[in-house]
């Protein structure tokens, strides 16, 4: 079987397989879309109606204020967290799962090198996680911004400061490439899962703590940067241990 007939036929496998989770992941990155308009284009309306038909003095209008500003709080943090279900996934589901099961083996029988079964394993959710963040993002900085004066979040707050570029993306490649790893060196859907999981929640900790508290003046960036940078190499190092750990077992 050559390589251009089995790779098609290895994709759409991997995206039967796994639609499920695309379809979720897709549901989840529009909704939390849609929601966003919704809260700056009608909810906000409705709290500024609340508010200049308070009486001067009163605080009748907070309430308003407030739960438009938890709603906004809600979409940031689970946005952010969601790399927790990308290494649960991926470590669970997407490799660990195969390999208990012996699905991985049989397609390595049928003409499937490892390699190529673990890229296209790793294409499609990578490619989803892209374009959810690609689409997600620039509407999550466009709401964020629109009613500043009824919300008290700040830049500093984790899931604000990630969700604002590609932050938020690169924690779930991240989260991917770990679940990966560890769905490898386990080869047992429930176990890796909880590794994975435990894995990226100690890095997001660690990195966490070493944002500078205050930015320094016009300092968003390049801390933003940087972090994204050290979350990319660790997803790049975990990646190829992925690769050179698949290779040497299969040799």
């Amino acid at each position: 079987m050559s390589t251009p007939t089995v790779l098609p036929g290895l994709i759409r496998t991997v995206l039967r397989l796994h639609r499920t989770a695309l379809i979720v992941w897709a549901l989840f990155v529009l909704g939390g879309v849609g929601y966003l308009v919704w809260l700056t284009e009608v909810t906000a309306v409705s709290a500024y109606a609340t508010l200049a038909a308070c009486p001067r003095g009163e605080a009748c209008g907070l309430g308003a204020a407030y739960t438009y500003s938890t709603a906004m709080g809600w979409i940031s943090t689970f946005m952010y967290y969601s790399f927790w279900a990308v290494a649960a996934w991926a470590g669970g589901a997407l490799i660990g799962r195969e390999l208990e099961s012996g699905t991985a083996r049989l397609a390595w029988s049928q003409g499937v090198s490892p390699a190529r079964w673990l890229a296209a394993k790793l294409a499609l959710p990578a490619a989803g996680l892209v374009l959810g963040g690609a689409v997600f993002v620039p509407v999550y900085r466009w709401a964020w911004s629109a009613h500043r004066d009824l919300m008290g979040e700040n830049l500093l707050f984790n899931d604000v400061f990630a969700d604002h570029g590609p932050l938020v993306v690169a924690y779930g490649l991240c989260a991917l490439a770990v679940g990966t790893l560890t769905g490898l060196l386990l080869g047992r859907a429930l176990p890796a899962l909880a590794l994975s999981v435990a894995v990226m929640t100690v890095l997001n900790r660690f990195l966490e703590g070493r944002r500078p508290d205050p930015l320094p003046t016009s300092g968003f960036w390049p801390a933003h940067l940087t972090e994204t940078a050290l979350v990319l190499a660790v997803a790049a190092l975990a990646t190829t241990a992925a690769f050179r750990l698949l290779h040497r077992r299969t040799a």
